[in-house]
This record gives structure tokens, sequence and C-alpha cells, in this order.
């Protein structure tokens, strides 16, 4: 089953006078790893006087360096993308022999490129004690590497509640411990941490998050969203040798899946920032929109061909019919 979407997201941002504006570095496209097929991709400036320059960065992460040659009393990004919804199993990868177990270590030449991902903050007393009962479980033998990173995430969505938290900035581990809660970005951090100091390499994620509605409501556990939704998340990705780079999302407790679009990957949650950049001293006030709509879907078995569309079938089919006897077209088999 797959079906295309549409995804608008406009962001403004409104100043009391017309201000210059430094570079703008805009991280609001798909990045090239992204398992969730990207069919167009469109953003939109305004002012419509500017000059853009797209870029990579050292994670390859897509950016748009944009300059504004005249003072302006706003921004305006507007972004469109259409994309396949196909179902994803999270759980196809394959692990390197050495690495289905953990703790496992990495290759010398592997490690000194993930040296970024593999340093964690010093852990305080709450992440201390935090990371100390995972150990204790890594102490007493070796532990499946997927079941191992699945049980982490799944602690973390259970001991931290979600908030929806509009101050800026990232929580520390410690604060979102103490607190017992946390916005996404604030979750995804903590399980960052835990995993570099447990040995695994990991990297903060930003992105897009899709959720559709279900066709038919489960008979058992949470029901999902009543209507189709989208908006800004973030996520933590693992690296694991043969697998690459594995999303874990500890809001839900999941794997990350078709869902999931990553749009920035970095080592610290400010290299992951949708929009930066410096402005003159003003004030500014922020408008955010994000809308997603389904552009085509196909039949499938929890949501088969309605009555009227079986009908139009049919009287194609009845149509042919008569025109071939029309034509006197005939069927033969052999020859």
């Amino acid at each position: 089953m797959s079906m295309h979407v549409a995804l608008t997201h406009i962001t403004e941002y409104r100043y009391d006078r017309p201000v210059r504006l430094g570079p703008q570095i805009i991280r609001l496209r798909p990045a090239p790893h992204s398992r969730t097929r990207i069919l167009s991709y469109s953003l939109q400036i305004a002012p419509d006087q500017h000059f853009i320059n797209w870029q990579q960065d050292p994670q390859a992460n897509y950016l748009a360096r944009v300059m504004f040659p005249k003072a302006a009393r706003g921004i305006k990004l507007t972004v469109d993308i259409v994309a396949e919804m196909a179902v994803l199993n999270p759980f196809d990868f394959f692990l390197e022999p050495s690495a289905e177990s953990v703790p496992f270590s990495y290759p010398e030449d592997r490690r000194r490129e993930l040296l970024p991902y593999l340093e964690p903050i010093p852990a305080g007393g709450p992440l201390q004690r935090y990371i100390s009962d995972f150990k204790v479980g890594l102490a007493a033998g070796a532990q499946n590497t997927t079941e191992f990173i699945v049980a982490v995430n799944r602690r973390v969505h259970q001991d931290i509640g979600y908030v929806i938290r509009l101050e800026p900035g990232v929580q520390t581990p410690e604060q979102t411990l103490e607190r017992k809660s946390g916005s996404c970005r604030d979750s995804a951090w903590l399980l960052v941490h835990l995993f570099r100091h447990l040995g695994l390499a990991a990297r903060f994620v930003s992105g897009y998050l899709i959720q559709l509605s279900p066709d038919i409501r489960p008979l058992e556990g949470p029901a999902g969203t009543g209507s189709d939704f989208t908006d800004l998340h973030a996520w933590c990705e693992v690296y694991l040798p043969g697998a690459g780079w594995i999303g874990l999302d500890p809001t839900s407790g999941l794997l990350a899946g078709e869902g999931h679009i990553p749009l920035a990957c970095a080592a610290d949650p400010s290299g992951a920032s949708p929009v930066s950049g410096a402005t003159d001293p003003c004030e500014v006030e922020f408008a955010h929109h994000m809308q997603v709509r389904r552009v085509l879907e196909t039949p499938r078995t929890t949501k088969p061909y309605s009555d009227s569309q079986w009908q139009e079938i049919l009287s194609l089919g009845d149509r042919i019919d008569q025109d071939l006897q029309a034509r006197d077209v005939r069927l033969t088999m052999g020859g």
C-alpha cells in the first residue's frame, strides 16, 4: 500500500521595521538518506530580491544559504513537498557479525569518522544514575544489539513525559531527567547522550513527522491520530555497522518509519536548526503553519473500491464489450 501526500510548511518572520539581514541558513530540504521517497520539492522565499546557493554540510545535509541585498520588513519561507507514503519495515537491516551484540567496538577507521557522535557531555548525578541502570545490564553479559537499542528507546519514552514546550533551545539531559518531561527535542537529546555514554555513535535529527489517520480503528492499543497531521519533529539516530544510521523516536518509543522525513542531522542540536542567521536588533513576530493532504490513494484491503467506483469499473467493462462486438473482434487461440 502506498499513497502520495502533499506537505506545505510556511514560516514567516515579521520585523517592526526594515532591517539588514546577514546570511540565512535554511535546513528545510529532506536529507539524502531519507527512507521516504520524495517525489517533488520546492522552496519559495520572500522577499523576491535575494540570492540563494545550495550547499551540503559535512553531515551531507542540504543547506540553502540565502543573501538579501536590501533591508526587509520580514522573511517568508514556503516549502512544498510531495512524498510517497509507502509502508516501511524499520527493522529491514542487517548488522555486521561483530556488531550483532552489545557492547561492541567500531573499527578504528570508522571510529575516527564517528568521533563527533561519540563524545558525550559529562554525566551529572541524574544522568549518571540513569546510565548506570543500562551499564549493569551490559555487565551481566552480551545483549542483542537491536533488542538493546529498542529497549533503551522504550525506556526513555516511558520515563519522560511529552510536553509541548515553546521556549527556544534544548534542555540538558539532567534537566529532562529531573523534570521527567520534555519536548521531542529534549527527549531526543537525552537519548543521544545515553547511547554515547554506552559506546554507540548517535546524532540529533530534526525533520517532518507525518501521521495519517488509520482506515480502521484497532481493536486494542492506541487508536492513533483522528485526522491527517504533520509537524516539525526531532528524534535520534544511532550508527550500527552494517545497517548505517537507524532512527529511534523516544516520543513514541518506536523506530522511525515512513512518516519520519529527516531534514538535518548533527552532533549538536544547534547544527540541525531549521533556520539560522543574523539580523539587525529589532522586534520580531513569528508565524508558523503546516498542513498535509492526500493527493493520490490506491485501493487496499482496509480501504477497497467504493460501490460507486465498482459501478464505474463494471460500466466501463460493458462499454468495452459492446465496442468489441460492434467491431466484430473475436478471440482465437493457437495459430
